[in-house]
């Protein structure tokens, strides 16, 4: 098999677990294809010794048949633009700390490698989100696996976001911005403001103001088959659109087209992976922290 490999560049004192991943793969016999930003973090900043076997590629320019994120969520997201629509499953290997795509703990790499080389995991297809609009820059890598935010751009006043579904108007919000997620993106942003927790497979989009004006503006989940179309006033004639972190300043005129993107993001789970479980570990139901 062969493997392309993305990572966090910013903890150094994570590094054991790359060279362990290394070693696994080498052991398999795999083929392996570093990101070049990676690839000069491990070598220049942390002096570690690859095997000499191993490939380099900028941006999207890769082939693979699975790709490795390690690191947290972050990472996991910034590989899942990188591979867009080319249909390679990612696996998510956890060093950050709450990790929800990214799952499969250090200790269980080993393991969860050796199911892999014996076919024994399963693939769930995630959703993805698609902005259309008039912005070059933002139209340059338009696709959100966890949401599209509309977002004030500085302190002053509030924004209107006048909201249609299918054409029909739904509401104007007024307030300091507005999040469209994926199920996969509810226990992000969207969860943290408000929103609902939702799970990965159902068919749907969750829209969830942030610091509404009135408190009667609610979340509402619509099917992920349906458009949303957003025209947002501003005092400053400007707002931010953040693309799964990814923000741009937009100007007030541009519209704001949002749909279920014409492909999914295939993530590796191994058996026995409940998403309720998560939930439960991660969000720390029923603990008593006491």
């Amino acid at each position: 098999m062969k493997f392309a490999i993305f990572g966090n560049t910013y903890q150094a004192k994570k590094s054991s677990y790359a060279e362990r991943l290394f070693s696994i793969l080498t052991h398999h016999g795999a083929g392996i294809s570093i990101c070049r930003e990676f690839y000069r973090f491990l070598t220049e900043e942390l002096h570690l010794q690859l095997p000499a076997s191993v490939e380099l590629f900028d941006g999207d320019r890769f082939e693979a048949d699975m790709v490795i994120s390690l690191g947290g969520d972050g990472t996991f997201l910034q590989a899942a633009s990188r591979v867009g629509a080319k249909n390679i499953p990612i696996l998510g290997i956890n060093t950050g700390r709450l990790g929800f795509l990214a799952d499969v703990s250090p200790d269980e790499m080993e393991t969860t490698l050796n199911e892999v080389y014996d076919r024994h995991y399963k693939i769930e297809e995630r959703s993805v989100l698609q902005l259309t609009c008039n912005d070059r820059n933002l139209m340059r890598c338009p696709y959100a696996l966890n949401e599209i935010a509309v977002l004030k751009r500085d302190s002053s006043s509030m924004i209107s976001i006048h909201t249609a579904i299918n054409g029909a108007p739904l509401t104007t919000y007024q307030a300091d911005g507005l999040i469209v997620a994926t199920p996969t993106g509810s226990t992000a942003y969207s969860l943290s403001v408000g929103g609902p927790i939702i799970v990965p497979h159902s068919k749907t989009i969750a829209i969830t103001p942030v610091a509404p004006h009135s408190l009667n503006m609610r979340p509402i989940v619509i099917c992920d088959d349906w458009t949303i179309t957003l025209d947002v006033e501003s005092r400053s004639h400007n707002f931010l659109v953040a693309i799964d972190g990814r923000s741009e300043s937009c100007r007030e005129t541009t519209r704001l087209t949002i749909s279920r993107a014409p492909y999914t993001i295939k993530v590796v789970k191994r058996f026995g992976h409940i998403f309720f479980n998560t939930l439960r570990n991660k969000m720390m139901w029923g603990a008593d922290i006491r």
